[in-house]
């Protein structure tokens, strides 16, 4: 696992991180999860600034001014890293080019996972990032993805057809900024309770040294988020208990880190990616996990053509529940954070 991502220069670090600010740090977040957790962090001391805001992609945004001016004016910048957003490394390293920049994927308490390239999710799949989440998928790990399917579905023909659709969405995720390959982090970090309340100390500790004046209402203010989170996540899984064995499925693979923390499994994603539409051959690949899975559910966005839902719901019994991975309907700000996590699994658990 990565250590803190710094883009800034070893002696610009060093001084931002000993040295006390004459006023309180501007700072600026990436998404709106960031967002809240660097807002809890300062409350009563200051308002982060936001750079990807409420209902833009964080795949493909484009900064208006004023979103860059909060990074030219910033004296730390926390993101979750290139890997969710790698357009955005370009502008930190030059607005920001004096600012501590954090990347909260790579900090070293952050429980990490990789992505997960099957369109069918375990029953045996992905075993190998289950046990160690650092770890690569194996090379024969698109060999086993069929399991439980019928014979019809390991043909060379299918085989054949499966592995260009899924270079094709491949490659289109990775036109707009957002790498599937295999091997890769999953950037969706956010989503697990764990790294949440990591995240408040990494930004509580890194602004406490940065401004020594503010630093016990910092490191209070990440204390207080952290007993918050804890609240949250214990009523989130009496909730899900009715989901407990029960198969789902999502429009896009964004919830591994939500399942893992709560214990909970999706069965198929329709699309590899936000950025990328799925085939028809993995949208039937779906339709027929569906089908001999009997699932119950099926997640849609927000953001997202629900007609690819409907289709994978056309002739089963399954019902399907909106969530979002970014809570684009709730308020930014302190409690944003366990509100998100609260708003998945109100929304997951509604379906059934």
């Amino acid at each position: 696992m990565g250590q803190i991502r710094f883009l800034a220069t070893a002696a610009t670090v060093w001084t931002a991180a000993t040295a006390a600010f004459a006023e309180v740090p501007a700072v600026a977040a990436d998404i709106t999860p960031v967002h809240g957790l660097v807002s809890r962090v300062m409350q009563g001391v200051g308002t982060p600034d936001l750079v990807v805001p409420p209902g833009a992609s964080p795949h493909s945004h484009s900064m208006r001014p004023s979103e860059a001016r909060a990074l030219d004016q910033a004296d730390f910048v926390f993101w979750v890293g290139p890997m969710l957003t790698p357009w955005l490394e370009g502008p930190i390293a030059t607005l920001a080019s004096d600012a501590t920049v954090i990347a909260l994927l790579d900090a070293e308490a952050t429980q990490q996972l990789m992505v997960r390239e099957s369109v069918q999710f375990g029953q045996g799949h992905d075993d190998d990032h289950s046990d160690d989440h650092q770890d690569g998928h194996e090379d024969d790990h698109a060999d086993d993805h069929h399991d439980g399917h019928d014979e019809e579905h390991h043909d060379e023909d299918h085989a054949g057809e499966h592995d260009k659709d899924h270079d094709a969405e491949t490659a289109h995720a990775d036109e707009h900024g957002h790498s599937h390959e295999a091997g890769s982090l999953d950037p969706h970090a956010w989503l697990m309770a764990e790294n949440g309340s990591a995240w408040l100390q990494v930004i509580a500790e890194a602004l406490a040294a940065a401004d020594p004046e503010n630093a016990a209402l910092y490191m209070r203010n990440a204390a207080e988020g952290q007993a918050e989170i804890a609240t949250a996540a214990a009523e989130i899984a009496t909730k899900l208990d009715v989901v407990a064995g029960k198969p789902f499925v999502v429009f896009h693979d964004a919830y591994q880190y939500f399942e893992t923390g709560f214990g909970i499994e999706a069965a198929a994603a329709i699309s590899l990616s936000d950025a990328s539409d799925p085939s028809p051959a993995r949208i039937a690949e779906v339709r027929t996990i569906v089908q001999e899975m009997k699932v119950r559910c099926v997640l849609s966005e927000p953001q997202f053509n629900s007609g690819l839902v409907a289709t994978v719901l056309d002739g089963t019994d399954a019902g399907t529940a909106v969530v979002d991975p970014l809570g684009v309907t709730l308020e930014p700000g302190p409690q944003f954070y366990p509100q998100l996590l609260a708003s998945v699994g109100e929304a997951i658990a509604g379906c059934y």
